[in-house]
């Protein structure tokens, strides 16, 4: 049954995400690659779905989430898109596909909408993208931004460690933020950073802040769907809570059908023509 309420609206807006922040409802978001895994989160009433170049990782096994490419992306988020009925999917400019210049960055998120169907777009940085942002914007596509940790500028940062602890980062962030709002981004993502930074920002800005790794005291939450599911066992970050162990689940499953298979116990009589 879904946790969904039957006095919800049938679709997810950037409209209903604004509702839900200023009514105080907490925004649950979650990453899909495919079409059955979206179809599923989408079904059990999530808000917002993700289409993250976490595929890159995820999906792809890449180290980072540099190597997922453009036409990848369209390929992954076409799937969820057309899986889904009730959530606003939103998906990430990958990159290489917005960094170089506004021009190019509102080519690539024209590509995502048209040969998708998505809902908007989410882009890493602030005051250095803004520009890149603003493009996208008046050409009528919403765009959610990412501040904190950024996974794109990994060998810029060359660690995964907790954002903005220092007193000149963390301004700095504030600022991009406000940076963003002002631009027209409809949310923001803030990765890995102190709870208490996150809730200034989410407290000073009139658009939803979505967390990961941020603290309880922000709009909402976004998980990548293979970690908190327990697919992947290779990623334990403090902010990750496991809410299924599908990993060992699926691996029984697997040992029970080769077992059947090598035994002559599958097919059975009934499972055969």
């Amino acid at each position: 049954m879904s946790v969904a309420s039957a006095d919800k609206p049938k679709k997810i807006t950037t409209h209903v995400l604004q509702e839900m922040k200023v009514r105080g409802e907490k925004i649950s978001m979650l990453t899909a690659y495919d079409y059955s895994m979206a179809k599923i989160i989408d079904r059990a009433g999530i808000d917002v779905i993700l289409v993250g170049d976490s595929a890159s990782n995820v999906m792809a096994g890449y180290e980072t989430t540099l190597p997922i490419t453009l036409n990848e992306m369209i390929y992954y988020a076409s799937a969820v898109v057309r899986a889904v009925e009730r959530a606003l999917v939103v998906v990430d400019l990958p990159f290489g596909s917005y960094q170089g210049n506004s021009k190019e960055a509102l080519n690539s998120a024209i590509r995502i909408m048209k040969e998708t169907g998505a809902h908007g777009v989410k882009l890493e940085g602030g005051k250095e993208i803004v520009e890149s942002v603003t493009r996208i914007l008046c050409a009528g596509i919403p765009v959610m931004g990412h501040l904190g940790l950024t996974p794109q500028s990994i060998h810029k940062f060359g660690t995964f460690v907790v954002r903005a602890r220092d007193e000149e980062e963390a301004k700095k962030l504030v600022e991009d933020a406000h940076v963003l709002e002002e631009a027209g981004c409809f949310s923001i993502v803030l990765e890995k950073i102190p709870a208490r930074l996150a809730a200034q920002v989410s407290q000073e800005l009139k658009i939803p802040i979505i967390g990961i790794g941020a603290g309880r005291f922000v709009d909402g939450q976004v998980l990548v769907s293979h970690d908190m599911l327990g697919i992947n066992q290779d990623f334990s970050p403090r902010f990750l809570r496991r809410y299924h162990n599908l990993y060992q689940e699926i691996t029984s499953a697997v040992n029970n059908y080769i077992t059947d298979v090598k035994n002559l116990e599958f097919p059975n009589d009934k499972e055969q023509y």
